[in-house]
């Protein structure tokens, strides 16, 4: 940080404007608290602006309402990214949540007079406690096999994933066990000359009702690994796949037929160990997100395990610091319940000693 450019005051910095941030900003302004939301996306609608157009509303699983304010009336056959962001758009602009964006901030670190320093190109500001909602868009895990480097074919993730137009007639492989691989292919095999799906494990389809019981249950799971200190896993990857009427027809016609994960990558597709091999000239990676949080890396927040431990929302090796939509919290209804939570510890936080000015 340049020593020469003051920081600006504030109570509490918000990095992040999605579903997470955007929840956890509205229960700051209803307690009063002076914050600030930085967002490093072009525009409203956290990471759902960047989903694929053939992902249209009707096709979202489980999209939950910003505190205050439902999302009604939207076409089911409109793109989610144009639904969603227009639908954050209007929520900052009802509850005045004047989001600084685009912002990327670059570090968080800790100064001698106990406050946080939140670092980006566009400037620094001083913080008693920091909400960090950023996500996971913007850490796709590319596995690593040997011979990838060698596939002269198109490899992509889920990430930059276009829609189903551009595999038109190619033959391709998709990796991966969770809904977006299963979206995939339910797209692209009716544009491709062929699909084979591969994962790691075999997916488990869930048939019947999801209730709060069984939804209790499975983020419990990922709140266990949390506390322990390792890497969460997705709320979605403990519930398993949800069995609806696509899906039957998938497996009816054998689209979703699952292989092991190959061994290894050729020129021009993959091999297992068993001598099977699969043509191929599209590889697409639906291998999921990693939590993107490289810019707390200053605040020494990770255990041995590699994860970040907390208690509720709030980061065990730092009091200041809540993680909003990480681990336990990833589901959009967790997400607006974590904001909350982590605003009545902060408002605990920020009693104990003298409030800076809010940011206007």
């Amino acid at each position: 940080m340049n020593e020469m450019v003051r920081a600006v005051d504030v109570d509490v910095v918000v990095v992040g404007a999605g579903q997470a941030g955007l929840s956890s900003a509205h229960h700051l302004a209803r307690a009063g608290i002076g914050h600030v939301v930085l967002d490093h996306s072009p525009r409203p609608g956290g990471a759902w602006q960047f989903r694929w157009p053939s992902l249209t509303y009707g096709k979202v699983h489980g999209m939950h309402a910003l505190p205050g304010m439902e999302l009604s009336g939207a076409d089911p056959l409109r793109p989610s990214s144009e639904v969603i962001g227009e639908y954050f758009a209007a929520y900052e602009e009802r509850f005045g949540l004047r989001v600084r964006r685009p912002v990327d901030v670059t570090a968080v670190r800790g100064d001698e007079g106990g406050r946080l320093l939140v670092e980006s190109a566009s400037g620094t500001w001083s913080a008693r406690a920091l909400v960090n909602a950023t996500g996971t868009w913007d850490r796709p895990f590319w596995p690593r096999y040997p011979g990838q480097e060698l596939f002269r074919g198109r490899q992509l993730h889920t990430a930059t994933y276009p829609g189903p137009q551009e595999f038109a007639g190619a033959r391709v492989i998709v990796v991966g066990g969770g809904t977006s691989a299963v979206q995939h292919l339910l797209e692209v095999s009716e544009v491709a000359a062929r699909t084979t799906w591969t994962t790691r494990r075999p997916p488990v389809f869930r048939d019947g009702g999801f209730g709060e019981a069984e939804g209790r249950a499975a983020v419990a799971l990922v709140e266990e690994r949390v506390r322990r200190g390792l890497p969460p896993q997705s709320v979605v990857s403990v519930t398993g796949l949800p069995l609806n009427e696509a899906v039957r027809a998938g497996l009816e016609s054998g689209v979703l037929d699952r292989l092991p994960v190959f061994d290894r990558i050729t020129a021009s597709g993959a091999v297992w160990a068993d001598g099977r091999r699969v043509e191929a000239d599209v590889i697409l990676w639906a291998t999921g997100f990693r939590p993107a949080v490289d810019h707390l890396a200053p605040l020494r927040l990770r255990e041995p395990g590699g994860g970040i431990r907390l208690d509720g929302t709030r980061a065990v090796r730092d009091e200041r610091v809540h993680l909003v939509g990480y681990g336990p919290s990833a589901s959009t209804i967790g997400a607006n319940r974590a904001g909350g939570a982590a605003v009545r510890e902060i408002r605990r936080l920020l009693a104990r000693g003298p409030a800076v000015p809010a940011l206007v």
